[in-house]
């Protein structure tokens, strides 16, 4: 099964404060933040690395093999992202997606690898201490169920279709940055 590494990477960051996008590129550790989230994504080694950005160039975050793909709808919600994701890789013949989301710095390759790899499915999340978070696979099953509007991806999907879910407990941390308070307590 041919399987995408999918970040996104188009939200405006709202809550960091400055200007659109500029969390994404905020340097911690010598590093865009980013960049912390994309490279346990590239070290799994799945079959390509897609990063939908929207707001902000992220080109200098990302390695130079990855996908680079803009979602010129950004600003209408993380569905249009994930939409963008998911209709580059059925052209390139991608079975399933699994998704991270670029300010989300603490998950491991291994958890990459671990989502990617699990039996089950449609839906495979992670989680961490009993907690669901990212990556989450999605198989392309799936895929016509997702939103293509609103600031959800899969959780709807999710909600209405337990059933469809597969959890694998996963080690590193699913911590979302969102504020400059929390950037500072990553660091």
């Amino acid at each position: 099964m041919s399987k995408a590494a999918v970040i996104l990477a188009a939200g405006s960051g709202s809550r960091f404060g400055g200007s659109p996008g500029e969390k994404l590129l905020a340097v911690t550790r010598g590093r865009p933040l980013l960049a912390h989230a994309v490279a346990p994504a590239l070290e799994a080694r799945l079959d390509e690395l897609v990063v939908v950005s929207g707001s902000v160039d992220v080109s200098g975050a990302v390695p130079e093999d990855a996908t680079i793909l803009h979602n010129g709808q950004w600003q209408e919600g993380q569905a249009t992202s994930l939409r963008v994701a998911i209709d580059w890789c059925q052209r390139q013949g991608h079975e399933a997606v699994v998704v991270g989301l670029g300010d989300l710095p603490g998950l491991t390759a291994e958890a990459w690898r671990a989502i990617a790899d699990a039996p089950g499915g449609p839906i495979v999340v992670a989680t961490y201490g009993g907690r669901r978070g990212h990556p989450v696979r999605l198989d392309e099953d799936v895929w016509p169920s997702l939103p293509i509007a609103g600031d959800e991806g899969a959780r709807a999907v999710i909600a209405r279709h337990p059933e469809l879910v597969t959890e694998v407990a996963c080690t590193g941390k699913s911590v979302d940055i969102d504020t400059r308070e929390d950037l500072r307590r990553w660091s």
